[in-house]
């Protein structure tokens, strides 16, 4: 079983060869233990692994043979498995009857079963058999039941690791749906089911924690278990040994790589604990477990969430296809803008340019011509794929963009059309999901008029106390922390009393974990975890450091960063950042938005101004375009 479980690691990672000989030596060895089951579940994982790689013929003689066996055991699941391959591997060389004769006795098995995850298979398979026949409506029918029984099984699991990694490869029946509205296909198909299928595929499980957030505290030290007293003190160890490495790391005299290697080792098992710690906590002792999201999402709902004055424009990827969807108070348009992989060369384009200044301000002032002429470009090719088709659905002056995949990391308000940037036409916001957006809408921000400055300064960044002292000036009934002073206990006790929330540090953003990407305070990094132990009831968070909108985009549209852990904390308004943003160009860019929000209480139209005030003395995008400002707007419209 273990050369077999090694086997499965192997063909996941993509190595075919070491997989396929390991299976090959555990057949041999259960063969020789006489063993009358596990030869032919060999088979089929092998035939599987084979189908992946484009073997189909190869693949079907080990199924044909599994099957033959699994159908006169008393292992229904392994049979109706390996039927449904069978049935996959005729589609792919273009025998549509054997694959539907397959899929038909694949059914009727099931029958007999309660199994959603082998449902969901056999009725999204049905679903592309008759769309390869061209039998659209029936298409359509398969894929619905395949999303009941999607639907079914996700809401049975427990965790947020568990349903984010259980969306990976399972979007094809949202896909599959969206796509026959798009393709114009004659079914019974809505824009608004349409619109449903895109949004049932983004941030599910952020959605649920979010929904869930202020349902229920944390349970003070009476009556805490071990369990969540070990996760505080791994939590505190972590934080110690994060600053030991940032000073060892900022050490004048020559660094010690041994020592700093031997610390993020500990960093790492530290990690591994408390992640295996989390999963361990029982259900009633978890942050927010105690409400339920909407199953349904409602566009009569979000509908009127929009004034006369905005538009939400949200974005999907079905298969290499983007699809958007233009939504105002009384209408919606759902059309195909482009393919994925066009825009997403010319993002990877627009981050390569933006990457460049990082190579310093003698760099950047010899070549500052040739940076934004190629800046530009790309910027106007990104508009042409994106905006332009969508242009003249759009209804009023704000625009909120609900990006997918790749686009998270696109700076849309910055995009042109040859003449001027689309932030100077619209004001413009952001959200995770258009439910999110909802939420936000609905949730009541703290009235409080007390504002709440953190400031940590470091040698990267030493404007960062200027900054957080002009902001402080600016901001009413304002409580200033800098230093060793901004503690994650000063956050703690006035952060749920506080309406408005600067926080002027250094954002870190793990890709290895983004889980435990973090931004820095006086005595440690607060991370995800951190945020989902806090209420932060604020009606705008600012995060003015490097990249604290960066998130890692998992399964499912799932975003892994701070933006979601503060959203789980209360937060309905966000200021984030899209990249490393530059030091002095951030101190000027908050003087004017904070001066113009105070004054108008228009958040969008506060940083449209301090954008438009701060182009005028760096032209470049990149020092005037970072920040995004996500969630709730509804002063902007």
């Amino acid at each position: 079983k273990t050369l077999a479980n090694e086997a499965t690691a192997f063909g996941q990672q993509g190595k075919t060869v070491q997989a396929l000989e390991q299976f090959s030596k555990a057949r041999e060895m259960f063969g020789r233990e006489k063993n009358l089951v596990w030869p032919w579940l060999i088979d089929l994982y092998q035939a599987l692994l084979l189908f992946h790689e484009g073997r189909y013929f190869e693949a079907r003689r080990l199924c044909l043979a599994a099957s033959a066996f699994f159908d006169q055991s008393a292992l229904a699941g392994k049979a109706v498995l390996a039927h449904l391959l069978l049935g996959r591997i005729a589609l792919q060389v273009g025998d549509s009857a054997g694959a539907e004769t397959e899929t038909a006795e694949s059914l009727a098995r099931l029958e007999c079963l309660q199994t959603p995850v082998l449902a969901y298979q056999a009725h999204l398979l049905e679903g592309q058999i008759a769309q390869a026949r061209n039998h659209r409506q029936t298409a359509r029918q398969a894929y619905l039941e395949a999303r009941k029984a999607l639907e079914t099984l996700r809401s049975r699991l427990q965790g947020e690791e568990l349903k984010i990694s259980f969306v990976k490869n399972r979007m094809e029946v949202y896909e599959a749906l969206v796509d026959l509205f798009v393709s114009g296909d004659g079914t019974d198909t809505s824009a608004e089911e349409a619109f449903g299928c895109m949004e049932a595929a983004k941030s599910r499980s952020m959605i649920e924690m979010i929904f869930q957030s202020g349902q229920s505290l944390p349970l003070g030290d009476t009556g805490q278990s071990d369990l969540v007293r070990r996760i505080r003190d791994l939590r505190e160890e972590l934080n110690w040994y994060y600053h030991r490495i940032e000073l060892e790391q900022l050490r004048p005299e020559e660094k010690s790589h041994e020592r700093i290697e031997g610390l993020q080792e500990k960093v790492q098992s530290h990690e591994k604990e408390l992640l295996r710690t989390l999963r361990e906590l029982p259900a009633h002792e978890r942050e927010n477990a105690t409400l339920e999201a909407p199953a349904d999402f409602s566009l009569a709902k979000l509908q009127a969430h929009l004034s006369q004055n905005a538009t939400l424009v949200e974005y999907f990827v079905a298969g290499d296809r983007l699809v958007a969807a233009v939504i105002t108070r009384e209408n919606i348009h759902i059309q195909p803008v482009t393919v994925l992989s066009r825009a997403a060369h010319f993002l990877q384009l627009l981050r390569f340019q933006l990457s460049k200044f990082r190579m310093g301000s003698e760099y950047v002032r010899r070549f500052e011509e040739p940076l934004l002429r190629a800046t530009h470009s790309h910027l106007e090719s990104l508009y042409d794929e994106l905006v332009a088709p969508l242009r003249p659905y759009f209804q009023g002056k704000h625009l909120i963009f609900v990006p997918h995949g790749p686009l998270h990391f696109l700076p849309f308000h910055a995009l042109r059309n040859g003449e001027e940037y689309l932030c100077d036409a619209f004001t413009v916001s952001y959200a995770p999901s258009a439910t999110v957006f909802s939420w936000c809408q609905e949730k009541s921000a703290s009235a409080s008029e007390n504002s709440l400055i953190f400031g940590i300064a470091d040698e990267r960044a030493p404007q960062i106390l200027q900054e957080a002292q002009s902001v402080a000036s600016l901001l009413p009934k304002a409580s200033l922390h800098v230093g060793d002073r901004a503690t994650s206990s000063v956050l703690r006790k006035q952060g749920p009393q506080s309406g408005l929330l600067h926080l002027a540090t250094h954002g870190v953003y793990r890709q290895d974990n983004p889980m435990f990407s973090g931004i820095r305070l006086g005595d440690g990094y607060l991370n995800l975890y951190d945020l989902y132990q806090m209420r932060l009831d604020a009606r705008l968070v600012t995060l003015s450091g490097c990249a604290t909108g960066m998130n890692f985009v998992a399964a499912g549209d799932e975003l892994l960063g701070l933006q979601r852990g503060l959203f789980c904390a209360g937060a309905t308004t966000l200021l984030l950042s899209l990249w490393d943003v530059h030091d002095q160009s951030t101190a000027h860019l908050m003087q004017h938005f904070y001066r113009d929000y105070i004054r108008t209480g228009n958040m969008a139209g506060a940083l449209q101004h301090a954008m438009q005030e701060l182009r005028r003395q760096n032209p470049h995008p990149y020092f005037w375009a970072p920040f995004v400002l996500v969630g709730k707007l509804a002063d902007s419209a």
